[in-house]
Order: C-alpha cells, then structure tokens, then sequence
C-alpha cells in the first residue's frame, strides 16, 4: 500500500476531561476546537519534524490504545510517529509537545459548537450552535451578532471568498459569501471586502438541506433527500443534476434514496423505515464535485453537468468525504475508524490509515499560492484530532513504481505540478517505459507500443529492442537465444546416471530462431526441467507411443502460437518504428545525413538513467545548444559548438541506422511486400543486413533498389548484369533478365558516374543497340550533362553507326556547335560509306551526309573536300555542296550540269542561292511612317520615280551564271556538250525577269529565232511594268499620308482634348470669354486679366494656374497629373484691352487668327 499520508495527533483530551469535540477550525498556526460544552479552545501548533514514514508491511499496523490509555499528547505523538517499528526516543530527550493550548473561551456558546468557519477579511469567526448560526471577532471571540438574524433552526453552512472583478469598475476585489440553509430554505450573506452588504439573499427549495458545498463563485450545490441541486445565487435559478447513476434526479423524484416526495420519509431501502443515508459532496481540482450517497458517487462540474467517469467502487457508505491534493479522501463510520485515500483518476485505493473513533474531516482554507502545498488536513474523533501530513511526492511514486503499480504511478505523475516533484517529465517518461514493458509482457502489443510512441515517451529504440529476437533486434535483442535454452536442460542434475537423459517439456524444446527464445521470454525465461520428472517421462515416452505423439502435437501447437505471438508483436513494432522514423527526421536529413537547422530552444531536460545504461538514454529531439559563451576568444566557443553539432550527428545517424535496420527486418518478417517501398525513399538500413536478407528470399528487385537507394551503384549494376546478360533467364529473377533494368538504371546516374556508365552500358549495347543508345540519347538532365568526347569515343570503339547517331542527336538536336564534332561527324560519315555496300541503305547514309554538309556551317570546308572521293561520282553532289559554301558557285554548277547533267537541281541550286544572296527591298520603296522628321514635300510625292538601272541590272545573278555554262560550256566540257539550248530556253523562260538583257543577249547565239526568246521578251516587260506600277502606289500613299498629317495639324486630332476634329481644334483652336465668366480656380470673373487655356478647354487666371489640381503656389507651381506636362510648353498667349472687349458686345474672342504668338503644340494657350 502507498503512504501518502501519516497521522500525527496533535490534540489530544485528557481521561478526566468529560469533553467531547463537536468542531475544529485551522488556519495558519492556530486550531479553534469546539466542544460539546459551548467552550472554544485555542491552540497553537509547534513545528516539529516529522518522522520518517513507517516501511510498508503487508498486514496493518494494530490499532493504537484509545484515547483514554493516553497519558500526554507527547506520548501519543511519540507512538504515531514511530509506529510497529519498535523504535523510542531516547528517555533522556522528551518529545516536544505538537500543540500548546494558548486560550479558552468558556460560554463560547450555550449548547455544543457544531460547525465553525471564518471569513479572514472581515476578521469574522462563523459558528453554529444550539440551531442558530452567529458571527464572533475572530481575535476577540467577542459577539458581532450572536446569532444571526433569520438563521433560526439553521442546520448548517458553508463559506467561500474569491476574488472577482467588479463589472462596473473591472477592479478586482475580495468577495465572501455565507450560504446558510435553515429548512428549506437557503439564506445568502455577502461580505464586499469586509463590508457585510446589508441585503440578504432568499432562495426556498424543494425539500430540506442537508448538504451545502460551494461550487464557484456564484453556484453552490445543496444535497436533499431526494437529490441534488446547483443553485445560482446571483439569478436564484435552481437545476436539478441529472446523472447517469441513481444520484442523480429531480428534486422530489423517486430514486433509490428517497421516497416518492420531498414532503413524505422514505421507507424502501432495504427494508429499514426511516433511514436516509446523508448526501455527501466535496469540492475537487479543476472545477469538479464529487457527490456520494451511500455507496453511489457521481463526479460533476462546477456547472452541475455529470462527468463521463466510472463511480467510486465503495464496499462500505463513508461518513464523510474530502480532497486533498491529489487525492479522494473517505471517511469510514466511527465503528471502523478508517480513513481511505484514492486516486481520482483511477479511483483506485491507495492507502487505508486506522484511526479510531474518527468522525468528521477538516480542510484548512487555502490560500492562492499553496493550494496545492500538501499543507495536509486533519482528521477529529470525540477525544482527538489528528493532523494528516503528506510525504514527500517523489518518495510516494518511487514507493508505486517500486511495489509494481505503474497505472497509478503514472496517473500520480500527471496530476502533480512540476514543481513538487524532482524531474517530473523524465520520471514520468521512465515510469510509461517501464508499464510499456509490462504490457508487452502481458502481449498487449498494440498498448505497448503506443506507450512507447508518445511524443512525451519517446522510447528509446534500443530499449524497445531488447523486448525482441535476434531475428528483428540483431544485437540488441534482449532475448535469449535458443542454443542457450537448449543446453540450459542437459546441464541440470538428473536423479540417476544409470536412466537415459530426459528431454525437457515440450513448452521449453527450442524452436526455430524465428520465435523460440522470445516466447520464453515472455513467459518469464525458460524452465529447467526437474530430474525426477524428466525421468518418469522419459521413461514414460520409452513405454508409450501415444503419449508421445499427444506431446509432439502439444510442442506443435506451441510452435505456432509462438509465430503467431512475434508476428502480431512485429506488426506493432512497424508503427512504433515509423513514429520514431518521423520524429528523427525532424532534425536530422535522412537525404545528406546532417542536421537540419533548428531555432535556439532551451536544452531539454535530461531522463532519468535506467539500468541498461547507454540503452535506455534519452533520445533528444532537439539536441541541446552550447553553453552560454564564456570570456574567451569566439573562435574557440563556435568550435566547440561544431564539434557538439558533429558528435550529436553521429549519434543521431546511429540511432537512424538501427531504426531503418530493425523496420526493414521487421518489414521482411511480417510484409516483405513493403520493405520496397522504404528503399525507394531515403534511408540509413546496414547494407550488409538487408543484402543478406533479400539474397535469402531471392528479393532482388528490391536489392537493387536498395542499392540505388544507398549510392550503391556497382554492386547494383553487377546484380543487373549477373541476371541480365545470359540468354535464358534465372528462375530466381526473371524480371531482371535482359537490358532493360540495366538501361533505366543507367539512365539515373549521374554524368560524374561516367566510368561506371560506360563499364556497364557495353553489354546492353551489344544486346540492344536501339535501347541501350537510350542511355546517351535520352531526353534527359543527364543524357544531355554526359560527357560527350568520352561517349564519342565509347561508341567509335562498339559500333561507328551507334557513334554517328550520338553525334547526329548531340548536333542537331542540342545544338552543340563544337567543330570538332562537326569535322568527326563529316569523317565517320564518309568512313561508314566507303565500308558500306550500295543500296537503299547506303542511300539513306549518303543523304544524311548531303543534308548536313548543306545546313551545318561549322565543320571545315577544305577537310571536307579532300575527304570526299573526287572521281566517284555518288559523291558528286556532296562535292557541289561543299563547294557551294566555299563562295565557288560556278563549279558547283558544273558539277550538276556536266558531271551529274541533273539539270532541275542546277536549277533548285540557283533558286536557294538567289533567296540567300540577293538583297533586301529598297527602303525608299516603303511608305514613310508619320513618326518621320521631315515628310518629303508635296512636289515630290506627286512624281513618280523613274525606273532606273538597279544593281541587278549592273552585277550578273546566278542564273546568269547558269546560262552561261548552256550556252558557253567551258573548253573541257565543249566535246562532249557544245550548247545545251533546250535547258537555256527553259531557264529563259521561267527566270527571264532576273536575266539583265544586256548580258543575256549576247550570250545567245545569232541563229536562234526571235519566236524562240517571245516567254523571256515577255517577262522581261513584265518586270519593267511592274517596277512602274508599284512606285505609282507608293507615291499615292504618300500624298496621302501628307493630307492627312496637314489636317490634324490644321483641325485637331480626333483624340485631342475636344474629342473631335473641327474649328475648336488644332492651329483654330479658340475659347470665348464673356464678362459672367469666372475663374474654375478662384471663381473670380476673369475680365481683363492675362488667362490660361487648360487643354481639355478650361480657362483660368494666369496666376491661378499652379493652383490648377490642388497644388498651390505662383505661376510655376506644379498642376494637376492629368493635364500633362505640355501645359507650360503648349500655350498661345494673346494681350487684348478691356475697350476691345467692349467693342465686341461684352465679349472677347481670344483666337490665333487676330494677334498672338505660337509658343509650342497645340496643348493649351495663354491669353493676356
């Protein structure tokens, strides 16, 4: 049992007192007694150290003699305090007595004091005696008002003060109440401060109190016959508390403790007539009631609404009830003389005290900051009042943990403060550990586990291993293993030498390594077998097959209730591992394996060591920051805080290893389908304990994602190739057979892998050559970062076709300009043709090589020519195009018309060198923008230009060229071709217009008929209209162009300020200013003075115009942002006398057209 309290009398009635103790009160050092007598005595209690609190012993203590055998409060004390332990104090040395009595007030009253109270504000001591509540002097005990008025037949009271704020003022001040209940009614005084307020407060209920207790402030809950109500005393609404248990019901309901009406006496409980069992309620933390009656308890709170909780399990009804932080008090009736102590929370008894004769309990007021102080409580009897003092709250878990009741340690742990104990977080997190252990003992695996997940738990891995078999722990199993268990029963002694040995139970025969040492440890460790049993069994099994075969099937069943046992607890264990993955990642990359950066919080406390040592060490989410800096030198503190970062890393990633390791084991063992997917995400597993793993179940997908995973690249890619290259597939992996792992897997390293690359890409080249090039031609970061010269290379030495499409994808679609690609490119290409045999085949290369020597422009021309064979004539357009880049178009045309005597490609060559050469239109022949400076004139515009001889007609084209060779073959060629007249005529014919005539006539010869050059003569006519027509248009548009410009400059623009174009626009712009009109600004009339015209047409004064958009100043003062910054630059400024505007009717017409002078634009004018 627990000792939380021990009592200590501190006041004790001599024999030949004939007092009795009806009431006590204590505050501070002072306890008031009231006695039967009417007297109140006055004591002052001494400090004396406790004594130390009794050892626990199975059986109670016997009870002390009674009061009467007492001799003095010392002794009783000395006997209290020392217990069955045997020990006295020395006789030299007395005791201290625990209270001196200091006062007594006879004729305190005329009858017995029932019940006292104080209000210390108001410095009031509140009684009850003979039926009638009154108020003394609390330092005097002289009468205030003895009694109270209207507390006639009162039965009892209750006080409390708390501090509210006044809702007028919001000042907080002190607020005491007495809640009196006198029948049914219940009478409310209120002392502000220490004023007592004059009104009186009347609330009547259903039935007569029998119970007060002060819920808050404003609500007291009052206990009846019937039930239980919460009154509202500043309202006077009154709710009846309705609960699950028969405690609960309205008032004057029928239940099991009352009859059917507040005004009849019940008769129905247990066939007694007449008893009622008092209502019982007290006042508990954080805002919560307990009420009992009977064996019946309901908890509720402040509000009176039932609490979802179990009720007390009493075996017996308490006289009385209490809290006392943190614990439930009940007092047993007189005639057991015991007082019990219970954990709210789990209602469980913790500690039952003896104490004689004990009748009422007594909780001193608390004050506001030692509410939970453990100041104790006292405890009265007709002769003695004892004090409760609590013990020291660490010796009170340790005393818990230590007789194995971790379920209530840990409640203990939750509802203390932190400041009452020594490390309140690392000892509860030790005790969770510890029940986490028990439960798992107890196979409550998914409880187990989600005690050791708790974020305020956080379990050590290492700790929670050792709960497991080598097969999921590895090292760190705690577990015995199996050849252990089996040589445990040959080493035990046997009754006689002479009988064969004597196998062990079939619960101890070792099973596989999977799970034959952890269910021995579940069960305690595995059992010796006893010799004289193990003979008479073996001797048994000798004689009796069928027992023997009974025991087989016994181990059998065993067996599988042990794997069935290890799989559950594994499958729990994954959730614990994932939890613990999660939280390690907080703080640590499992990516690059270093700390995350992390916000300076102070360093976490420290948990309590256990007894495995470095195993169960605290993990540290937030690994503690350096110390506060020292005077020394800043290199030295930042240095050791690197190298605390450094040493905290290695331990991190050690604890990241072993949680990785042990998940994917435990993955392995209960879902080997998922140790996959932790490979596929960044991981700190032992290499060597997941290949061992996989190579045994023959999971070689997974290895090789395992070592992709870990940067494993060489053994992954031997793996490939060890089950890809050969031609048959491995029943092993037949999914890794052929290149396409190795290619996928290739195509993910990265281009600083190079060496590996090209070592492991050589067999899927030559096995596939169109999918492994997907290893270099990919669209792909790291297809395109390889390094090319060394592929270039790679592929040269395999196959030159492999190298030529790397080159052809590096050039044309990356875009690489290097010439040396380019030259190699024109080499291989030429190098493959000269190995290749004519046919389609050959055909397609050879246009390849023609297509990229016509669009590239980096490889080198000579190169190019003196790798080309000049006699085979399949060459010979590739030669024509060489050449053609060169600048030397007259023999690439000889080439394609004597040596290829391909005319139409003559042709298409002269077409693409007459788009590339030829040069751009003549400016002057577009129309001039209105953005122009200086529009050309009128006369200009309205003439056309003449056709002229343009340089077509002075340089000779490349069809001029062309027509040459027809018709003027050079002397090597003139045996064979003298003139070519039909492919000149049709090039006459359809090129005419770019063939200046007279260049072209005289190569035609003289006998050649006029009716034959008619198509030529007729393009050439063609061309010259043509060239006169469109400089007729041109000069059109411009005279268009030029009106239009000199009627916005005349008129006005359609977007001006106006919004049209008319006589108020433009050079006519004008205003009229008559002598009603005023100034927009100072709404002055304008008269005579110099004026402003705004652009969007309104007038101002000249010297209002920087006030113009709300600035204010002078005549150079800024103006409003939508005018515009032409408002300055933009005026037109006129100076007329008040006679010419007489002359004008009263109106004055400022315009351009009479006097004034254009400063610039057309914006805005000033007229003076």
């Amino acid at each position: 049992m627990l000792s939380a309290f021990t009592a200590r009398p501190i006041i004790e009635l001599k024999p030949r007192d004939k007092s009795r103790i009806e009431s006590i009160l204590a505050y501070g050092d002072r306890v008031l007694v009231g006695l039967n007598t009417g007297s109140l005595r006055v004591y002052r209690i001494n400090d004396v150290a406790p004594a130390p609190a009794p050892a626990p012993a199975p059986a109670p203590a016997p009870a002390p003699p009674p009061p009467s055998d007492h001799n003095d409060a010392a002794a009783t004390a000395a006997t209290a305090a020392n217990g069955t332990a045997g020990e006295t104090a020395p006789p030299a040395t007395p005791a201290p007595k625990p209270t001196d009595l200091l006062r007594e007030v006879e004729r305190f009253s005329t009858r017995g004091i029932e019940q006292l109270a104080m209000i210390k504000e108001a410095n009031i001591l509140v009684s009850l005696s003979s039926y009638a509540v009154s108020l003394h002097d609390l330092q005097t005990f002289e009468p205030v008002a003895a009694p109270l008025p209207r507390t006639k037949n009162a039965s009892l009271f209750a006080v409390t003060s708390n501090i509210v704020k006044d809702p007028a003022t919001g000042i907080p001040e002190i607020i005491s109440r007495l809640a009196v209940s006198v029948k049914r009614r219940l009478l409310l005084w209120t002392w502000h401060e220490s004023e007592l307020s004059p009104d009186v407060a009347e609330i009547v209920l259903a039935e007569s109190i029998r119970s007060i207790t002060w819920a808050n402030a404003t609500r007291v809950v009052c206990g009846m016959n019937s039930g239980y109500v919460v009154v509202d005393i500043e309202s006077g609404a009154v709710e009846d508390i309705i609960g699950p248990t028969t405690i609960g019901g309205a008032a004057g309901g029928q239940g099991r403790f009352g009859a059917a009406g507040a005004a009849g006496v019940g008769y129905s409980y247990m066939g007694l007539g007449g008893y009622m069992p008092k209502p019982l309620s007290a006042k508990l933390a954080d805002g919560e009631l307990l009420l009992a009656k009977d064996v019946n308890t309901l908890f509720i709170n402040d509000a009176g609404k039932a609490l979802e909780k179990r009720p007390i399990p009493w075996q017996a009804a308490p006289d009385a009830i209490g809290y006392s932080y943190p614990y439930i008090l009940a007092l047993q009736p007189p005639a057991k003389g015991s007082l019990e102590v219970r954990n709210p929370d789990t209602l469980s008894l913790l500690q039952t005290i003896q104490l004689p004769g004990a009748a009422a309990l007594h909780f001193p007021p608390p004050t506001s900051s030692l509410a939970h102080a453990g100041k104790g409580f006292l405890v009265l009897s007709d002769r003695v009042v004892w004090k409760m003092d609590a013990t020291d709250y660490n010796s009170q878990v340790d005393e818990l943990v230590k007789n194995g009741r971790l379920d209530e340690a840990i409640s203990v742990l939750g509802m203390l403060e932190d400041a009452l104990l020594r490390d309140k977080t690392d000892t509860l997190r030790e005790v969770k550990m510890q029940k986490a252990e028990e439960l798992f003992r107890q196979k409550k695996y998914r409880e187990s586990m989600d005690l050791f997940n708790e974020e305020d738990v956080d379990a050590p891995p290492e700790r929670v291993l050792r709960l497991f078999p080598r097969i999921i722990a590895g090292d760190l199993s705690g577990v015995p293993d199996d050849k252990q268990d089996e040589s445990e029963p040959e080493s035990a002694p046997r009754k006689d030498s002479g009988e064969p040995e004597a196998k062990p139970d079939a619960a101890d025969v070792a099973s596989p390594a999977r799970a034959g040492g952890f269910a021995k440890y579940l069960m305690g460790g595995g059992r010796k077998p006893n010799p004289e049993t193990a003979s008479i069994a073996s001797s048994r099994k000798g004689s009796d097959d069928d027992a023997a075969s009974i025991k087989d099937a016994k181990a059998q069943d065993d067996k599988a209730q042990q794997e069935k046992d290890l799989l559950a607890a594994v499958l729990e264990l994954n959730s614990y591992l994932a939890g613990a993955r999660a939280r390690l990642q907080r703080v640590i990359d499992p990516a690059t394996g270093k700390l995350k950066p992390r916000k300076p919080k102070p360093p976490p406390a420290t948990a309590a060591g256990a007894s495995d040592g470095a195993a169960s060490a605290p993990y540290v989410v937030s690994p503690p920051l350096p110390p506060p800096p020292q005077p020394q030198p800043p290199l030295d503190a930042a240095s050791a805080a690197a190298q605390d970062d450094e040493t905290l890393e290695r331990e991190l990633q050690a604890r990241f290893r072993v949680v990785d390791t042990t998940l994917f084991r435990a993955f392995m063992y209960s879902r080997p389908t998922l140790a996959s997917s932790l490979f596929r995400i960044p991981n700190f597993c032992d290499p060597d304990v997941v290949n061992e793993r996989l190579v045994e179940h023959n999971r070689f997908n997974e290895l090789v994602d395992f070592f992709y995973g870990k940067k494993l690249h060489r053994q992954a890619l031997d793996l490939l190739r060890r089950f890809g290259a050969p031609d048959e597939p491995d029943p092993a992996a037949p999914g890794l057979h052929g290149p396409q792992r190795t290619v996928a897997y290739l195509q993910g390293l990265p281009p600083d892998m190079i060496d590996v690359v090209l070592e492991f890409a050589e067999w899927t080249l030559r096995k596939d050559p169109e999918l492994a090039m997907e290893v270099f031609v990919a669209d792909s970061e790291n297809a395109e970062t390889l390094p090319r010269d060394r592929v270039l290379a790679f592929l040269e030495g395999i196959d030159m076709a492999l190298a030529i499409r790397y080159l052809e994808h590096v050039i044309h679609e990356l875009g690489d300009p290097t010439p040396d690609f380019h030259n190699r490119l024109v080499e291989l290409f030429v190098r493959r043709l000269g190995e290749m045999e004519r046919g389609p085949e050959w055909d397609g290369v050879m246009e390849r090589l023609v297509r990229f020597l016509r669009e590239s422009a980096q490889y080198s021309l000579g190169r190019a020519r003196n790798l080309l064979p000049k006699d085979d004539p399949p060459f010979y357009e590739a030669q024509a195009v060489v050449l053609s880049n060169m600048g030397q178009h007259r023999q690439a045309l000889m080439i394609y018309v004597f040596k290829m005597k391909d005319y139409a490609k003559a042709e298409d060559y002269c077409h693409r060198m007459h788009k590339t050469l030829s040069p751009p239109p003549n400016a002057s022949a577009s129309v001039s923008s209105p953005s122009s400076t200086r529009p050309p004139t009128a006369t200009a515009l309205s003439q056309p230009n003449p056709p002229s001889s343009s340089p077509e007609e002075e340089k000779p084209s490349i069809y001029h060229t062309l027509l040459s060779l027809y018709l003027a073959p050079p002397p090597e060629y003139a045996s064979d071709a003298p003139r070519l007249l039909a492919p000149a005529l049709d090039l006459l014919s359809r090129h005419g217009s770019r063939l200046p005539a007279a260049s072209t006539l005289t190569l035609v010869p003289d006998a050649l008929p006029v009716a034959d050059l008619a198509s030529y003569f007729r393009g050439r006519m063609r061309s010259a209209n043509s060239a006169v027509n469109e400089a007729r248009v041109v000069a059109g548009l411009r005279r268009t162009a030029l009106f239009g410009s000199e009627v916005k400059l005349c008129l006005g623009d359609d977007s001006g300020p106006l919004g049209r174009a008319g006589p108020g626009a433009g050079r006519n712009r004008r205003v009229v200013i008559s002598e009603e009109r005023v100034c927009g600004v100072c709404h002055k009339r304008l008269g005579g003075s110099v004026v402003a015209v705004l652009p969007e047409g309104g007038v101002v004064h000249y010297g209002c115009l920087g006030r113009v958009g709300g600035s204010k100043g002078g005549g150079g003062g800024a103006v409003s942002p939508r005018l515009g910054s032409s408002l300055q630059s933009g005026n037109m400024s006129l100076r007329f006398s008040s006679s010419v505007a007489g002359g004008y009717g009263g109106q004055a017409t400022a315009s351009n057209s009479v006097a004034g002078s254009l400063r610039s634009g057309a914006d805005g004018g000033v007229w003076g």
